[in-house]
């Protein structure tokens, strides 16, 4: 297990983390996903830090709570050192009535995290996100509202998930201006057969500094080819969770590159397209969550497959993102300025 720093901090983290998401819920949705109950979460987060993880990721929406319960719960049955692990939750969803119980305004955003510190069960969180980019909140509230939380102790570091480029741009320029905390992280959908952040997200993240976590990295399991020829019974893509936009054609295509490179590697095509995103620059760490203990150590395998450039350039080829305005035209206008970057060697031709 490696560890990367996360953005602009000096905390590391492993480049696998553990997501809950499978932790707690009883019906609906939160069943699908895994309804796990306290042994199963705890056998689940002893076999993660077991195989290197220091990174855990919830989020107070995760089963109406129970995840974050559950999760502060297997710390302490563990037996797990404060700081051996990072703690990284999300505050933003709707977790009651009140119209203000909800988005990312100042007075809730205090309020969700001390919630979360209660079902967590600590003293402060590591890494505390916004969830979701509020509408109807300033930009400059939202920033002001997590540096808020870092002053106070609660939290150590703040980041935000599924914010566009632009949106996470103008958090960054607004912290600094003001010399409140800036956001070290985004986390956000990425997959082989999805790469749409690379168009704006990535380039924003290496100009700025800022990290990537990387939540459903196997498209809720279309990666593992598993649902190929069967409809999923069990699951994200079972349940009401929004269907993740896969574009068939270049899952098809992803599909057979991958069974081709784990054939040749001798694993899964889960832990080869995990390997993938290890080998992306821009990736910070990829949050895996599993129901078994057999699946968990399935996406562990992830780091110790080395892929070759070959490798990288059939798996690119097969899920290459379409030509998109002003992309195509930037890598047009710019090829000779970028040329000048890497000039030949003195005494070349």
């Amino acid at each position: 297990m490696r560890y990367n720093l996360l953005g602009r901090t000096g905390l590391f983290v492993s480049e696998l983390a553990l997501g809950t998401m499978t932790f707690g819920g009883s019906d609906g949705m939160w069943a699908a996903m895994g309804g796990l109950d306290q042994a199963a979460a705890d056998a689940l987060v002893g076999q993660a830090v077991d195989a290197g993880v220091n990174l855990i990721d919830t989020a107070d929406v995760y089963a109406g709570g129970m995840s974050e319960e559950i999760t502060g719960a297997a710390i302490r049955n563990l037996g797990l050192a404060r700081e051996e692990i990072v703690v990284a939750t999300k505050g933003f969803g709707q977790m009651g009535g009140p119209v203000n119980a909800r988005g990312a305004s100042l007075r809730h955003l205090i309020a969700a995290c001390d919630a979360s510190l209660k079902r967590l069960g600590l003293d402060h969180i590591d890494l505390y996100q916004i969830h979701g980019f509020d509408a109807a909140t300033p930009i400059e509230e939202q920033v002001r509202a997590l540096d808020a939380l870092v002053a106070s102790g609660r939290v150590r570091y703040v980041g935000v998930s599924n914010w566009a480029a632009w949106q996470v741009a103008k958090a960054v320029g607004v912290a600094e201006r003001w010399g409140l905390a800036r956001p070290a992280s985004v986390q956000a959908f990425y997959t082989l057969a999805t790469r749409d952040l690379e168009r704006d997200l990535v380039p924003m993240m290496k100009s700025e500094d800022v990290g990537l976590l990387v939540w459903s990295p196997l498209a809720g399991g279309l990666l593992t080819g598993k649902y190929a020829d069967a409809k999923p019974d069990d699951g994200r893509l079972s349940s009401d969770f929004p269907k993740l936009p896969v574009p068939a054609d270049r899952l098809t295509a992803v599909l057979a590159v991958l069974a081709m490179i784990a054939e040749q590697y001798a694993t899964t095509k889960a832990a080869v397209a995990l390997a993938w995103l290890l080998h992306q620059p821009a990736v910070t760490s990829v949050i895996v969550g599993a129901k078994r203990p057999d699946q968990l150590a399935d996406n562990f395998k992830a780091t110790s497959v080395v892929l070759t450039a070959d490798d990288l350039k059939a798996l690119g080829q097969a899920s290459a993102l379409p030509p998109e305005y002003p992309a195509w035209m930037i890598a047009t206008q710019g090829a000779g300025r970028r040329a000048q970057l890497a000039p030949p060697p003195r005494g070349s031709d």
